[in-house]
């Protein structure tokens, strides 16, 4: 999944770490010939890519970000009080993780990441859902859960 790099900064040996839209952290380690990227050496070149769009293969695993505390929370829902517009595919807002918690029955949760995430969570289990990514769930019948939302202070 393409993110937007938003900054730079370097990690405890010196090498260039890229901050992500998505709010992960990747290295862009210039190591030919399996990373070209000589850019990363200087500081003009990481400034150029300030924009730019890295791979984020964390994201397509919908894995969470670390340092992210919770902003908001939304629910708790159920069969009868779940919105029409969060029956369709909607998206977290840039910057802001979801995370889906199901406290009592089940429901059938999909992410349009390549390759797409499919899971039927139950009371107990939770789903991590990244910024700005389609994604709905489908109730089955009585169920309940919230979904916190999660960002940087």
């Amino acid at each position: 999944m393409l993110r937007t790099i938003t900054g730079f900064h370097p990690d405890e040996e010196g090498e260039w770490v890229a901050e992500l839209s998505c709010l992960h952290n990747q290295h862009v380690r210039h190591r030919p010939p399996f990373q070209d990227r000589p850019w990363a050496l200087e500081e003009s070149g990481r400034a150029e890519h300030i924009g730019s769009e890295l791979d984020c293969p964390l994201c397509d695993r919908a894995e969470l970000p670390s340092d992210l505390s919770v902003a908001r929370t939304a629910g708790p829902f159920d069969e009868i009080t779940l919105p029409d517009g969060l029956r369709r595919a909607h998206r977290a807002p840039a910057g802001t993780w979801g995370l889906l918690q199901v406290s009592e029955g089940s429901l059938d949760f999909s992410l349009e990441t390549v390759p797409s995430i499919e899971r039927h969570l139950t009371a107990g289990e939770s789903q991590p859902i990244p910024p700005e990514i389609p994604h709905q769930v489908s109730l089955r019948g009585p169920v309940r859960f919230k979904v916190d939302f999660l960002s940087r202070p």
